[in-house]
């Protein structure tokens, strides 16, 4: 089920590494609802200005995805208000980003390039978070 023009809700949930380990990561109501805002207020205008596809490489975490995955216990893909995204240059997608913040076009909690630009870390603000730009080494 699209819940934008360009992203699922499957794919906002879906882990290779749950389904290795027979994890069951289907969120809850709160946490779908999260993933759609997350969806509709970040990720889609990320990928339109960005103009190509764009991967989420994590979304939603259960509780036991994310143990598995030695995430943060404070982290919040187990609310369904963070992904973690790819593309074809990440570097770029991260400078997008930060373009659509400083613009006031988009609102994050953290925009995070993750070691290098191996990934970049999106996630919706909240109180502890907002717009906050980080690199991690």
């Amino acid at each position: 089920m699209y819940i934008t023009t360009n992203f699922t809700l499957e794919e906002l949930y879906k882990s290779s590494t749950a389904s290795k380990l027979g994890i069951n990561n289907v969120p809850n109501k709160d946490a779908t609802n999260n993933l759609m805002i997350l969806a509709v207020k970040i990720l889609q205008p990320l990928r339109e200005a960005y103009g190509k596809p764009i991967t989420v490489t994590s979304g939603y975490r259960s509780l036991e995805l994310n143990k598995a995955v030695k995430g943060s216990s404070t982290s919040q893909h187990l609310k369904g208000e963070a992904a973690d995204l790819v593309t074809d240059n990440n570097k770029k997608l991260f400078e997008v980003a930060k373009r659509l913040i400083d613009e006031g076009k988009i609102k994050v909690g953290q925009l995070i390039d993750e070691y290098n630009y191996k990934w970049i870390h999106i996630s919706l603000p909240n109180n502890k978070h907002n717009n906050q730009i980080l690199h991690l080494k």
